[in-house]
């Protein structure tokens, strides 16, 4: 069978999308790995009408909304290899089952590649986070440290004092300037330029010189990692930025590639899981749509 679109990744984003093509009667295949990016945390914050919510209960109740739909199949695993053209595409998944589709949706999300510091990985998503819009607020004015993992770091420093009292780690990895260091004392921030031993107890930054700063949470900026190589093969853009890699799309999702769309984190520097929901919604309303008029 040839499906009308295969989306590739079930998370937020792939979930939306698949919503908008199921309620459009399109034939869908989903496929999905189960490897959330935020599978780490414990609750979800910032998603109108689920805020609090554990992100597992989230996908789980959509993926159930969506099974709903008798056009819409699902498929675990990984797609190991995509390729084709404009109306003629095909997914392999785990290296060998092979499904072909008329369009594409790209929505398997990317890999947080995290500062290598002793303690920092095992208490990602508990008390180690990247996004104060989905953590800041439950750290209850409590004391907060900034990690330099980026020039990007400059900007954590300076919005994190609306949510706690903040100390900015160089870590020998960012070295503010004077007009930044104006901004950062206007903020009431504290600059620590001593390296970092290791992170220990809930989220206690250890340094070099033997201190020991205890803190409310930490913040980082994990660069994002495309882990699908064959992305290149089907003539999809990928762009480095600051903050990583991401898939270049239009305002419509679709990618360099005619016929392929890609939603979620994978193709936003910065996300949330509101704005994957959106990216998705898009992405599928845009595949539709592309088959309905394809010139």
């Amino acid at each position: 069978m040839k499906f009308d679109v295969i989306i590739i990744g079930g998370s937020y984003a792939g979930l939306s999308a698949a919503l908008q093509l199921g309620r459009a009667r399109k034939n869908v295949l989903v496929v999905d790995a189960g490897k959330r990016r935020n599978r780490f945390a414990s609750h979800s914050h910032g998603f109108l009408g689920q805020d609090g919510k554990a992100p597992g209960e989230i996908v789980a109740e959509a993926r159930r909304q969506i099974e709903r739909y008798q056009t819409i199949e699902w498929a675990e695993g990984r797609v190991t290899d995509a390729e084709g053209s404009f109306g003629d595409f095909a997914a392999e998944i785990d290296g060998h089952r092979r499904e072909s589709a008329a369009r594409l949706i790209l929505a398997m999300g990317v890999t947080d590649e995290l500062p290598d510091i002793t303690g920092l990985k095992e208490r990602w998503g508990s008390s180690v986070f990247h996004c104060p819009y989905c953590h800041g607020y439950e750290l209850d004015q409590g004391k907060i440290g900034v990690i330099a993992a980026s020039p990007m770091a400059i900007h954590h420093a300076l919005m994190l004092p609306d949510w706690g009292e903040t100390t900015f780690f160089t870590n020998g990895i960012f070295l503010p300037d004077r007009d930044q260091d104006a901004l950062l004392s206007a903020r009431g921030v504290r600059v620590e330029k001593d390296r970092i031993a290791e992170i220990a107890g809930h989220a206690d930054v250890v340094l070099s010189d033997g201190r020991n700063i205890a803190l409310a949470g930490l913040f980082t900026q994990p660069k994002l990692r495309i882990t699908s190589d064959w992305i290149g093969k089907l003539g999809c853009a990928v762009e480095e930025g600051p903050m990583g890699s991401s898939i270049v799309i239009d305002a419509m999702k679709q990618t360099t590639a005619r016929g392929v769309f890609a939603c979620g984190d994978v193709a936003r520097p910065a996300g949330t899981v509101a704005l994957a929901v959106g990216d998705g919604a898009m992405a599928g309303a845009a595949a539709h749509r592309s088959i309905l008029f394809p010139e």
